[in-house]
């Protein structure tokens, strides 16, 4: 069973960066997912799903990885581009094009 190790993205209910900023090992899925026929409920077999592990840097999280045998995955996380204009500036007197709805 693979491991992932990665940084987690910021969710969009948030404004900041919380729980961004430690490092994630996780498992990748053994057995697909299956659903109880009677409930609905979704179910699985594999315990690993549950286990989740929390480092400060990548480097702790690739040593656990190598010092107990596990075979892993690195993702590198990719960083956000940011737009240079701001919402006000759709409403700037000095603005090059009209503003049209």
């Amino acid at each position: 069973m693979v491991a992932r190790i990665y940084r987690p993205a910021k969710t969009a209910m948030q404004s900041g960066k919380g729980k961004t900023q430690r490092w994630v090992l996780d498992y990748e899925p053994e057995v697909a997912r299956s659903v109880e026929p009677l409930m609905g409920y979704t179910s699985s077999s594999d315990m690993k799903q549950q286990i989740r592990l929390f480092f400060e840097d990548k480097d702790d999280a690739v040593a656990y990885a190598k010092r107990n045998g596990i075979p892993f995955r690195v993702e590198e996380p990719r960083e956000r581009t940011v737009r240079g204009a701001s919402y006000s500036d759709n409403f700037k007197f000095t603005r090059n094009a009209p503003w049209t709805h």
